[in-house]
């Protein structure tokens, strides 16, 4: 057995920086140029390091770095990398069976997926779930569900949005590039409303939650018409727009407006959810309650497993035969979610995302009170970010941003950017991650800023 293939993996990885090479380092090249050769231009990559194995709190890549993990996959590795009931469910399930398709020879993983789903999302009235392979196409499955049982066409989303890649969710999605450019035309009568971002409402943070929700009301009934509204659907804290957290309030007046009027409250909480932002679903910050919600990412400990969650009589609405997909709800996949949940569960990862927030939010905070290059910080739990502007003012810094996030991962430390305007350093820790990696990656964090 040769020195990498005997390299361990998941929870047995020493839990440790180490760079033996620089980054990006021999083998990483080798393998840049391999995937010139074979992937297309179009899909990019953050790291410029080929990974060999994962767990608990970092990465290591082919030629024997050992990076700390601030990104989890875009927050799908929660649990951690080959998480231990995740791989045993796995594994289990592998020997078993790995696909009938549930539409032609059903099993009991997918129930108790659905199961999992109803006693986990907001909410306490009767639900329904269906299971699907990614983010975009609950999303899509959302909003078809909402159209057939309402009747209605129009479906409102927000600036600053982020629903996925395919053609209806490149429509809600608000960042044109590198997203939609070129890509349409996109799927029809979707409407976009203004975010209540406070750092950049007009009237002033101070203003946004007394005026957005009048705003964005308003924009509805007069371009819109309320009767019209299929369904509104925002991400109780936004992605890739930038990690933007609407004031208190805003969401629960969103609620109430959209139940008041017969509008479905779609909740893409696919970034958010299971146990990221100290709560299960981030909805339950505020008690919001929406109709359907929308998961991914987190819920299956890294394997593409995605759902709709929702009342029972908007889920039930659709014909039968009119919701599903060939590879949706696979076996495989339930069986890691399963595993992803009860370690959720079990060690409550929930508070363990709380913890995260109250280790890093002090260091973020000072960090922006020693550099005027950071305008926010903000998020909840261990869904943080930094949203960094020129000195002096708002207008964004993305070349700051991406200064600090190649400096960082130079040094060993995976972070990501995001925002619609690229200048925002997100960070998604796995929940599981030992502190003093935690410690360590603000510490390499700092630096970077100090190198501006």
């Amino acid at each position: 057995m040769t020195e990498q293939t005997a390299l361990a993996s998941g929870p047995d990885l020493p839990q440790q920086r180490n760079l033996v090479t620089e980054i990006p380092g021999p083998a990483s090249r080798a393998l840049a140029q391999r995937r010139q050769r074979s992937v297309a231009r179009g899909v990019s990559s953050v790291l410029p390091v080929f990974v060999r194995a994962a767990g608990g709190g970092v990465l290591v890549d082919v030629d024997g770095n050992s990076l700390i993990d601030f990104g989890s996959g875009i927050a799908v590795v929660s649990v951690g990398n080959s998480a231990p009931r995740v791989v045993e469910g796995v594994t289990e399930q592998v020997a078993r069976f790995t696909h009938t398709c549930f539409m032609v020879a059903p099993y009991e993983g997918y129930l108790e997926v659905c199961e999992e789903l109803a006693r986990r999302t907001p909410g306490d009235h009767d639900k329904r779930s269906i299971l699907v392979n990614s983010g975009a196409e609950a999303v899509e499955n959302a909003v078809k569900i909402a159209r057939y049982a309402t009747g209605r066409p129009a479906i409102v989303a927000f600036d600053h949005a982020y629903h996925g890649r395919t053609n209806l969710t490149m429509a809600l999605t608000a960042k044109n590039m590198p997203y939609k450019d070129r890509f349409g035309p996109f799927a029809s009568d979707v409407y976009r409303v203004p975010m209540a971002y406070p750092l950049r409402w007009p009237g002033g943070p101070e203003r946004c939650a007394a005026e957005a929700l009048d705003v964005v009301t308003g924009l509805i009934h007069t371009q819109v018409g309320e009767q019209n509204v299929a369904a509104v659907i925002i991400e109780p804290i936004q992605g890739e727009g930038g990690f933007i957290v609407p004031p208190p309030g805003f969401l629960a007046g969103l609620a109430e407006f959209c139940h008041s009027h017969g509008i479905v409250l779609i909740a893409d909480e696919i970034q958010s959810g299971f146990c990221r932002t100290g709560d299960w679903f981030a909805c339950e910050h505020e008690g919001v309650v929406p109709d359907l919600v929308t998961t991914a990412k987190g819920i299956a400990g890294g394997l593409p497993l995605a759902g709709v969650t929702g009342r029972t009589e908007l889920m039930d609405a659709v014909h039968v035969g009119g919701l599903g997909g060939t590879y949706g709800g696979n076996p495989v996949a339930c069986a890691a979610a399963l595993g992803a949940i009860a370690t959720m569960e079990e060690e409550n990862l929930a508070g363990r995302a709380r913890r995260i927030g109250e280790l890093m939010l002090p260091r973020l905070n000072a960090l922006a009170q020693k550099y005027p290059v950071i305008g926010e910080v903000r998020g909840r739990g261990a869904m943080l970010a930094v949203e960094l502007v020129e000195p002096g003012g708002l207008n964004p810094n993305p070349a700051a941003a991406g200064k600090v996030a190649v400096a960082c991962h130079a040094a060993g430390l995976v972070v990501l950017t995001c925002g619609t305007f690229g200048n925002v350093l997100r960070f998604l820790p796995p929940l599981v991650i030992p502190e003093h990696l935690l410690d360590e990656g603000l510490t390499i964090l700092e630096e970077a800023f100090a190198g501006l």
